[in-house]
């Protein structure tokens, strides 16, 4: 199960979307988060669909490796379309005992689920193609007008970006402990829940004790690289606006159009 989140891991590589530039990939991606909620009839989730495949083929990236990234959260999905598939009124099609399962239950929960799959593939996809370190310079850029208002973007961007880089390194150091105290004895699947509660201490301590010993070394290191903030600080590589980040917004904004026109037409039918 650990090794599926593929949370903060970075494929490089030399794709289109590789090429494009980190600001234009974080803006695309929350317009992109737009449409998946302005979106109202599954013709519209069809051309969601289509277009997020055709990004993980531009990507490059395996395509096992981002159905990867939709399976640690496969529960919450399958929770989800439970849930509607017996909440939403309409024409039952069987009941169990208190609860009724309906076909418009089946339908919302389905484009519900839809919608979470979407979110999380197109987010997936900006980390596996895009470099903590761009990450940290697109987001710092982006939030640099916020600066006028005394929020201290470069600071934000940096925590933002170590959050995601350690996620990885966490991961490994929390599979690690397992294996090791498995072979200690140590039994996670046996007992009440009390009991297994209790046999995820031995994991915990160990754990916290790690991230706060990686936490110490970071800050040192960034102390003995004279790093003091986001304070006049410069940038060796400057990230520039291409052709390509233009015609890649183009595209998202014609498609944009294209589901706005089709969940405005076809709902009203």
């Amino acid at each position: 199960m650990l090794q599926d989140i593929t949370l903060g891991q970075f494929f490089p590589g030399k794709s289109i979307l590789h090429k494009l530039d980190p600001r234009t990939k974080i803006i695309l991606l929350l317009t992109m988060i737009i449409l998946i909620f302005a979106a109202k009839v599954w013709a519209a989730y069809l051309v969601l669909s289509l277009f997020t495949i055709a990004l993980i083929f531009l990507s490059r990236v395996p395509f096992l490796t981002v159905i990867k990234s939709v399976k640690p959260l496969s529960w919450i999905i399958l929770f989800t379309m439970l849930i509607h598939c017996f909440s939403h009124d309409g024409e039952i099609i069987a009941k169990v005992y208190v609860f009724k399962l309906t076909w418009e239950g089946i339908i919302y929960g389905a484009k519900i689920s839809l919608q979470l799959i979407l979110l999380i593939v197109l987010s997936s996809l900006l980390t596996f193609t895009t470099s903590p370190l761009k990450l940290t310079d697109a987001t710092e850029k982006l939030l640099s007008p916020l600066r006028r208002i005394g929020v201290p973007a470069h600071e934000l961007a940096m925590m933002m970006t170590i959050a995601i880089r350690f996620v990885p390194t966490l991961i490994e150091e929390t599979d690690k402990i397992i294996k090791a105290q498995k072979s200690r004895g140590l039994d996670f699947n046996s007992g009440g829940v009390f009991k297994r509660l209790g046999a995820m201490v031995p994991i915990l301590v160990p754990l916290f004790l790690s991230a706060f010993r990686r936490a110490d070394d970071l800050a040192l290191a960034m102390e003995a690289r004279c790093y003091h903030g986001g304070e006049g600080r410069t940038h060796m590589k400057q990230l520039h606006l291409t052709n390509l980040d233009f015609y890649a917004a183009a595209i998202v904004l014609l498609m944009g159009s294209a589901i706005i026109f089709l969940s405005w037409n076809l709902s009203a039918v």
